[in-house]
């Protein structure tokens, strides 16, 4: 049986930088059968495999090996073609079993999918694989869900959020629920609040016309932040199976409190950089990486989330993003709550927190209340200390791109780490009605610096509840 994995879009960054690496570095450890082809198909007549042999060498840097290089060229094959045209998809080669990888923009995917049925390529051996955010709102996403499910049945979709390949991200789970000392405590009695924090340092760069359409809300709380949140807010699956883990996902995302025209004011924050200095270097505001042209898209924003359910209720959930941030961090802070009654001085005495940071590095540390070595007299004194694991130190392995688990699960069938469509249409009904809130109370996005931790509204925002931003 022939087995392959087909790139759409073969030529642009997202395959350039990631898929092709991620499918070297796989070969190389050895994880592709030996007969896997990888087709890669997109308009421009190019030298395919020199421009992938770049891309590679350019990632890989000391682990790119002329050995591995020959084995992995040997796969690949390239035409040359506009996914518009039918007549690409009889030029494509033909699979028994195969994934079709559409690494382009979203309006293409409908487009591809009827094609590809057309072509008699959607056939019961082919999946497909489209990147989230699909869509712009839950009308766009219903309407490109559609043509997808028209090709394809839904146990043959496989839509990408790749921050669930993350190494740390799937480590939520295991942390969670192969530990007996947190599930206890992983609720309501035991936690004050949860922060979510995507920070990033880059502007939007060339996307400047992708990200303007979408802005943050869209671009990053409807896909990773709400997907961090039903990791860490979702009860125990029942096993391990794709299903039994999306079906908790999906109670998260549908038990998040509509935040609308009412309540956008006071439990959201819109932003938008200015010109500023960030990484040691002066840069322009985020209209002026446009030339200057006037735009209402926010490139930052907090919310403050409620899950109305029993675990959750009164626990809020901060979510923060935003770019031309002063540092780049994604990081999951569980602030427990203080012990009932405090036998020591009240004062330094803190309350236990787990922070989880996922990037730059990625480690776990519990702070706990620890005595100071003293004789003094007049009561105990005591100080927070962390107990840390750095997956960096406990794992010696090479970090792997995030990609390298999602496209080796897609060729294994194993939809575990990906979205179910009931998932993708609960996290944008939710976000449409902030968007819609946002236009009803003409919330326009408030200017921060480059380089600065985002308007002052956002610590406004936490701190009326006497809490602050964990960076």
């Amino acid at each position: 049986m022939s087995k392959a994995i087909t790139i759409f879009g073969a030529t642009g960054d997202l395959a350039q930088k990631m898929l092709f690496p991620s499918l070297y570095f796989l070969d190389m450890d050895g994880l592709l059968e030996p007969g896997l082809k990888i087709a890669g198909t997109a308009r421009s007549d190019t030298d395919f495999t020199a421009k992938v042999r770049e891309a590679v060498k350019e990632r890989a840097g000391d682990l790119f090996k002329d050995d591995v290089w020959q084995r992995f060229a040997a796969r690949l094959s390239y035409v040359a073609g506009d996914a518009n045209d039918e007549a690409l998809y009889k030029a494509l080669p033909k699979f028994d079993d195969v994934v079709y990888y559409l690494a382009t923009s979203p309006d293409f995917f409908g487009t591809i999918a009827r094609h590809l049925k057309a072509a008699g390529l959607a056939h019961d051996g082919a999946r497909i694989a489209v990147e989230k955010p699909l869509g712009h709102d839950l009308a766009s996403s219903r309407e490109i869900e559609t043509a997808l499910e028209e090709a394809f049945t839904e146990d043959r979709i496989f839509r990408v959020d790749h921050y669930l390949g993350k190494e740390t991200v799937q480590n939520l789970i295991a942390l969670r629920f192969a530990n007996t000392l947190f599930e206890p405590l992983w609720n309501k009695d035991s936690i004050e609040h949860v922060q979510i924090t995507v920070a990033e340092t880059v502007g939007v760069d060339g996307r400047w016309s992708y990200y303007d359409h979408y802005g943050a809300l869209r671009d990053i709380v409807q896909n990773h932040l709400l997907q961090l949140l039903c990791l860490i807010a979702m009860e125990v699956p029942a096993s391990l199976e794709p299903d039994s883990v999306r079906n908790e996902k999906v109670k998260v995302l549908r038990s998040l409190r509509p935040i609308g025209a009412d309540g956008v004011e006071r439990e959201t924050v819109r932003g938008q950089y200015t010109k500023g200095t960030a990484e040691g270097k002066a840069v322009p505001g985020y209209t002026g990486e446009q030339g200057g042209s006037a735009s209402d898209s926010e490139t930052f924003v907090a919310i403050a989330a409620h899950i109305d359910n029993w675990r959750w209720a009164g626990v809020p959930f901060y979510l923060r993003t935003g770019k031309r941030m002063s540092e780049r961090s994604t990081l999951i802070v569980v602030q427990f709550k203080p012990v009932p009654h405090s036998i020591f001085p009240r004062r330094g005495l803190d309350a236990n927190r787990l922070t989880i940071r996922l990037q730059p590095e990625e480690d776990i540390a519990l702070s706990l209340m620890n005595k100071t070595p003293s004789l003094e007299q007049g009561g105990m004194q005591l100080k927070p200390l962390s107990l840390n694991l750095s997956l960096i130190d406990a794992f010696k392995n090479r970090r792997r791109i995030a990609y390298e688990r999602l496209l080796l699960d897609a060729l294994a069938k194993n939809q575990t780490l990906f979205v179910r469509r009931d998932e993708t249409e609960a996290a944008w009904t939710w976000i449409d009605a902030i968007e819609n809130g946002w236009r009803a109370r003409d919330m326009f996005p408030l200017p921060y610096p480059a380089g600065t931790d985002g308007p002052p509204d956002a610590h406004k925002l936490i701190g009326r509840d006497g809490r602050g931003w964990v960076d």
